[in-house]
């Protein structure tokens, strides 16, 4: 481990590990990277199980503090104790340094405290609040939220986006980019680390179907995900197996979805899925499948841990999103037009009838995935962004 630099972070973020999500996996990853480089952190969350008060003896051990929230609204967990946590947090901690996670409402507290304001911001943009034409409520919702963006944004002292395409194509940005910084996400490639034999044996015996190309997807079952566009496309391809790991708001809707095409022998919704189980499905699988339809998906972290288990990936080329820069087309996979069953179909098809092929994309693959996108390259930019905005305070 490195020398203490004495620098401490304080990071604001919407839910942490173990709960399961793209920007949770990424805190979860930079926070340990961060500390062996050095710099001390905490991270101030919501608690993903609702009512729950109490924080485990390793979150106090690793600085973490889930403060207590009473579900969500519009995606977003409503913990009214969020004010007086980030107060003590800032007092007990004495951060250098706050690290916003957005979107997340309860980042915008830090506008309302004498201390946060003394301290400088760094803002991690990991996607707009797109006026999504899936959920018309958003579009209402972000009249009132936009005031709020742009007021947290102006005061920031550096903005980070995960890619320079969503930077380019990010309207609440644009007023900003000569403040904005692009520094790809990653992920702990230690972290993924190889099944156990039980582990694989489950994976053949428990989830996939024998004689069937097999297809992988996870994500949230959520509006922009797209997952009813997959399903759609496995309708067109025979044997062919495709099981979707993950829990949210849309599990009656793709089951009904599934069985109203008769494929109930071709798609599993696996639901909610362990690590270690997710590790196993990851390295068993031939392929793996992004199918999200607006640029919500801002970058797609979880291709990432594909890509590290040496897996072709076949993605939507949403306008704008980090996904069409992840995915190299014809190299590392394939990207399609968001929302076109068909072409994800022919997409997934060639690779499933070309196994040389799928082998050359699995290794360009694991090659991208280590020169780009492990956390440790990352947290050695953010520390010395860090290290700039403590300078530029100083001078």
């Amino acid at each position: 481990m490195m020398k203490e630099t004495g620098m401490r972070v304080l990071h604001v973020g919407k839910f942490y590990p173990p709960f399961p999500g793209g920007m949770e996996n990424f805190m979860g990853d930079l926070l340990p990277a961060l500390e062996r480089r050095g710099v001390t952190t905490a991270a101030l969350v919501h608690h993903h199980e609702f009512g729950k008060r109490m924080n485990s003896a390793r979150d106090r051990e690793e600085r973490i503090d889930r403060v207590s929230s009473y579900g969500n609204f519009l995606y977003t967990p409503v913990s009214p104790g969020f004010p007086l946590a980030l107060r003590r947090a800032i007092r007990a901690f004495r951060p250098h340094i706050l690290h916003l996670h957005v979107p997340n409402t309860s980042a915008f507290w830090v506008m309302a405290i004498p201390a946060a304001a003394r301290i400088p911001w760094v803002v991690q943009w990991q996607s707009d609040i797109v006026r999504s034409v899936f959920d018309r409520r958003l579009a209402v919702a972000y009249n009132l939220y936009r005031p709020l963006e742009q007021r947290l944004l102006g005061r920031a002292a550096v903005i980070v986006s995960s890619s320079l395409r969503y930077l380019e194509s990010s309207e609440p940005l644009s007023p900003w980019r000569g403040k904005c910084r692009v520094v790809p996400l990653g992920i702990d490639g230690n972290r993924l680390c190889r099944p156990d034999r039980e582990q694989v044996r489950w994976a053949e015996e428990a989830v996939w179907h024998r004689g069937c190309a097999r297809i992988l997807s996870i994500g949230r079952l959520t509006y922009y995900k797209g997952h009813e566009i997959l399903i759609q496309a496995a309708s067109l391809m025979p044997d062919v197996h495709v099981v979707i790991v993950g829990q949210g708001d849309r599990k009656k809707h793709l089951k009904q979805r599934i069985a109203a095409l008769g494929l109930e022998r071709r798609v599993t919704l696996q639901g909610f899925v362990p690590d270690h189980q997710i590790r196993a499905l990851l390295a068993t699988c031939d392929m793996f499948c992004l199918p999200s339809i607006e640029r919500t998906e801002a970058f797609g972290l979880v291709i990432l841990e594909a890509m590290g288990y040496e897996k072709p990936v076949v993605a939507s080329d949403v306008e704008g999103s980090g996904m069409g820069w992840i995915v190299r087309h014809g190299e590392t996979g394939f990207l399609v037009p968001p929302g076109n069953p068909r072409a994800m179909a022919d997409a997934l098809r060639f690779l499933t009838g070309n196994p040389d092929v799928r082998r050359r994309m699995s290794r360009a693959a694991l090659e991208r995935f280590d020169a780009d996108f492990h956390i440790d390259r990352v947290a050695r930019e953010i520390h010395a962004m860090y290290e700039d905005v403590l300078s530029s305070r100083e001078t």
